[in-house]
């Protein structure tokens, strides 16, 4: 059994979804299961729907009706797909989203709705490609994820329940799988009371490890718009090269400092049953790639990794007094309440500063909560941060040039640079 992960950037478009028909064909003769993102920048318009219809900003009908132009031109795009089931199937879950955005909400539900809402872009895609590969010749049978992945109710970021997940895919996904291939969703699941859940934003290659730790995979390939692991961002780096080899513990490393490529959560799952990870480009689908694995490679390349629309919040009290573990510790809490993950950490005696992503509805109150321990709170917005992993002599010089650090922290073989 192989576990196949393709993105957004696969199935934006009508070709990129004829594409996947292609490789899948190739590996015809082998037992698969395909997670499948939702597709090209569905989920950004999905979050803006959310946003309307939590904070009524009238705006929903129509960016209900952009989303289903853009699926439906996928749709005939594919021509043959285009059949009376096909049209169906998107047009019943196109109804079920309308009447769950027209269901009042409050602020305080946003997380919640979030999950119910966002997740129809994986449900969509996976729809559509199933059918397309139905009508190719293709067999498969679709199901839907949240049925397998069980998890709490930490919404936007659920915690999978590993034994219940186990227990389930083990004995009713594995008899399916081993019989014909299955088209699932990624970064969805369910929680306690049967309510949609995410596994946090780019969830997707975490679901395919998911699967494959459940139903001990001989391995995980991600397709990816890129050769494989790159040592930086094409986008940003026109020199970046790409990593043949990494161990599991490099990869680790790069995906917890923000590295795109990988999400943070996929390689422990793999780690532990000693499953290989494979990145490998659908654009040159016969290219290597790059392999993740227990093998102890040397990484010999400085890695660079850029996380923008960054806020630094800088702490103190308000009589100048220490900050010590007790307000550490409130702090901690509060972060924590919030789902704020913090990037980098530095405190002084009369100061605590983190740097985190900047999710406005989030940081609003964290930052009433904390004003509220007496603490005075300074934002800084608009800034990146940039991480240099296995840093050598001159990988300061490569990236930042004339840009302001505004904070600095050297970890090890690890430097962090917040500039603007």
């Amino acid at each position: 059994m192989k576990i196949f992960k393709f993105g957004g950037a696969s199935v934006k478009d009508a070709d990129g979804v004829k594409n996947i028909g292609k490789i899948l064909a190739d590996h015809n003769a082998e037992k698969l299961l395909v997670v499948i993102s939702a597709m090209g920048k569905s989920t950004n318009h999905l979050e803006k729907l959310v946003h309307a219809c939590v904070y009524g900003t009238g705006e929903t009908n129509a960016l209900l009706m952009e989303l289903k132009d853009y699926h439906y031109s996928i749709i005939h795009g594919l021509e043959k797909t285009n059949s009376s089931a096909m049209v169906n199937d998107i047009e019943n879950i196109f109804l079920e989203l309308e009447c769950l955005v027209e269901t009042p909400a409050t602020p305080e539900e946003y997380d919640f709705v979030y999950d119910q809402v966002v997740a129809f872009g994986e449900l969509i895609s996976t729809k559509i490609v199933s059918h397309y590969l139905l009508t190719e010749g293709f067999k498969n049978q679709w199901i839907d994820s949240r049925n397998f992945i069980i998890t709490d109710n930490r919404y936007r970021d659920a915690r999978i329940q590993w034994d219940e997940t186990e227990k389930i895919i083990s004995n009713k996904l594995k008899p399916l799988a081993e019989k014909q291939t299955v088209i699932t969703q990624g970064f969805i699941g369910r929680g306690p009371v049967n309510e949609t859940t995410t596994l946090g934003r780019e969830g997707s290659d975490y679901s395919a490890a998911i699967f494959a730790y459940c139903l001990n995979a001989e391995s995980v390939t991600i397709w990816k718009d890129v050769a494989g692991v790159m040592n930086a961002d094409p986008k940003k780096m026109d020199n970046a090269s790409l990593i043949s080899n990494l161990g599991y513990s490099d990869a680790i490393e790069l995906a917890y400092y923000g590295a795109s490529v990988i999400h943070p959560k996929t390689i422990q799952p793999l780690m532990a049953k000693n499953i290989p990870l494979y990145v490998k480009s659908f654009i040159n689908p016969t290219e290597l790639g790059t392999q993740v694995s227990n093998q102890n490679h040397v990484l010999d390349l400085p890695c660079y990794i850029f996380k923008e629309n960054q806020v630094l919040a800088e702490l103190k009290t308000r009589d100048f007094t220490f900050i010590v573990e007790q307000n550490l510790e409130q702090i901690f809490s509060l972060l924590a309440q919030h789902k704020i993950r913090c990037n980098i950490i530095q405190n002084s005696a009369i100061s605590f500063s983190f740097v985190a992503d900047n999710k406005e509805n989030k940081l609003t109150n964290l930052i009433s909560d904390l004003e509220k321990l007496g603490l005075s709170v300074q934002i800084t917005e608009s800034l990146e941060l940039i991480t240099i992993y296995n840093a050598v002599e001159g990988s300061k010089k490569t990236v930042l040039g004339i840009k302001e650090i505004i904070l600095e922290q050297n970890t090890g073989n690890t430097s962090h640079y917040l500039v603007r």
